[in-house]
């Protein structure tokens, strides 16, 4: 999915607003945990690496998808900051790293929940782990899926991006599949003017985590002073309604 998605993935992001919103927050993070060195894992296209690299920290990124790594090899050298950058994937990225340990892991954007199951979640959360010294700052951005499935909410607010006469729509949904885990799809709409539109639809698995699930997972793997907050403004999570599931945690010291 990701790999054709990556063309237009920052059309679909707005990464204006979205960084405004979300860095005071996670630099506020970084601070508290004297973070400067940061690996943003599931980087997609480097924008948040990117954006801390521009304010002084020593940012990496990773991603599974090469797609998506282009793109961010592009963004950094456009923004003129340098990102060290790998195409790996969860469960690769102490491999990857080797011999690098970081004062804080990011992992935004709904990435985590493309992990399927509980023993590839407790391997990722290891590999996040081995990553971080002791102390490290985790920082887990998921969608809140508590409403999600108790109201078997489909359909995600549509996108919509414009350059010059090219015009853009992106739609989401997801797919509720009979072993409990979703299918979550994009539906790209492309036009020159007024001229016909085309589509494209991409799919990729996704499995709803919840709070209990991650917070007993991150504590086996090692974390402690686990919080929830429900969004990346730092807000309290309310399980019925907060529309994220954030969590920080800190590697154990000893």
């Amino acid at each position: 999915m990701y790999d054709a998605f990556s063309t237009d993935y920052d059309r679909f992001v707005n990464w204006p607003s979205r960084l405004a919103a979300e860095l005071p927050f996670i630099e506020s993070q970084l601070r508290a945990a004297g973070a400067r060195q940061v690996l943003d894992a599931a980087c997609g296209t480097g924008q948040h690496a990117v954006a801390l690299g521009q304010r002084g920290y020593t940012a990496a990124g990773a991603d599974l998808s090469g797609g998506m790594v282009e793109r961010a090899r592009a963004n950094a050298a456009a923004a003129g900051v340098n990102v060290q950058l790998a195409v790996a994937g969860f469960g690769q990225l102490a491999q990857s790293f080797e011999g690098q340990r970081f004062d804080a892991l990011l992992c935004l954007g709904n990435s985590l929940p493309h992990v399927l199951s509980p023993a590839e979640l407790a391997q990722t959360l290891g590999d996040f782990a081995a990553c971080l010294r002791p102390g490290g700052l985790l920082l887990i951005q998921n969608r809140n899926f508590e409403p999600v499935l108790a109201r078997r909410e489909r359909w995600m607010e549509p996108q919509a991006a414009r350059e010059g006469d090219a015009e853009w729509l992106f739609m989401r949904f997801y797919d509720f599949d009979a072993d409990d885990l979703l299918t979550f799809n994009v539906i790209t709409l492309r036009r020159e003017g007024a001229g016909p539109w085309t589509q494209s639809v991409t799919t990729t698995r996704l499995r709803p985590m919840l709070a209990e699930e991650l917070t007993s997972a991150l504590a086996a793997a090692g974390f402690e002073a686990i919080v929830r907050l429900g969004h990346m403004s730092g807000e309290p999570y309310q399980a019925a309604s907060s529309a994220n599931l954030v969590l920080t945690a800190r590697k154990a010291a000893r």
